[in-house]
Formats: structure tokens, C-alpha cells, sequence
């Protein structure tokens, strides 16, 4: 069973739909859902906190699949979305599986994969997951292939 399950979000349609994934699988494995949220440089700037808006969001779309409260935290962290998600790989704490979007913010029409998902596909040393933007989290059930802790 996984016991920690990491998501990038970001607030693009991508990273809401590997957290409505990773959200499925964590609510049934009954695994900790830790959505993580990379804080650039330039969103230091932003007088209106994105971050907290981001939050908001993830949780309501994370509850909308059934997660508790008390099953997911928010972290968010300095750095580009790549480094950060390979750091909650690292001890202590570390994630057991990573999710993320095709594409985040900064999407290049053309290109199937973002750099942060290539990336990442390259270096993750833990399970990583890739969900695509079409995802749409409305099945019954978790996702296809796994069965429920129990």
C-alpha cells in the first residue's frame, strides 16, 4: 500500500486532474494525500496570495473524491515545480508516489509532455504518475488497476 501520495497543483487544468486522480487512489488505499505547490519567484510578488487561493482549491477538489480534511495536507515550497517534488521523495518524510499533470502553468501548445513532467520522468527515484488533462475523476471507484485497502 502507498502511505504517502504527492501531488504537484498548480491551479491549470492538468494539475486538477492528477489531483482528482491522486486523490481517488489515496481516499481508497486510505493513504496520506500531500498536495505540494511550488513557489516560483515571481509569485513572491503577487499582493493576493495565491498560494492561499490554491489551497482553497485543492482541498475542495480533493474532498470532492471523498478525501478528509484530516487525510491531506498543503505544502508549499520555494523552488521550480521539478525540485521541489524531487525533494518530498527525500527522507524524512518521504513521498512514495508522485503525481503530476501533463502540462502545468506555463503550457507550450505542441507538446505532449511539460517540462516538469519530462523532467521528473527522468530523475523521480519513487513511482511517478502522470495523468492527462481529459481525466476527469467522474468514474465510480479508484483508479483503474487498484483494488481497496480493506
Amino acid at each position: 500500500m502507498t502511505s504517502t501520495i504527492v501531488v504537484g497543483f498548480d491551479g491549470s487544468t492538468d494539475s486538477h486532474a492528477a489531483l482528482r486522480w491522486a486523490a481517488a487512489l489515496a481516499q481508497s488505499l486510505g493513504s496520506h494525500l500531500v498536495v505540494v505547490h511550488a513557489v516560483g519567484l515571481l509569485e513572491h510578488l503577487d499582493t493576493h496570495d495565491r498560494a492561499a487561493r490554491e489551497r482553497a482549491v485543492a482541498f475542495e477538489v480533493a474532498g470532492s473524491m471523498g478525501v478528509e480534511p484530516e487525510q491531506m495536507e498543503w505544502c508549499a515550497l520555494d523552488g521550480d515545480p521539478c525540485s521541489v517534488l524531487l525533494r518530498v521523495t527525500e527522507a524524512p518524510g518521504a513521498a512514495d508516489m508522485v503525481v503530476v499533470g501533463t502540462r502545468g502553468m506555463g503550457a507550450h501548445t505542441g507538446s505532449v509532455l511539460g517540462s516538469t513532467s519530462l523532467e521528473l520522468a527522468e530523475h523521480c527515484t519513487v513511482p511517478l504518475v502522470i495523468v492527462p488533462a481529459t481525466f476527469s475523476g467522474d468514474r465510480t471507484g479508484p483508479p483503474a488497476g487498484v483494488t481497496k485497502a480493506g
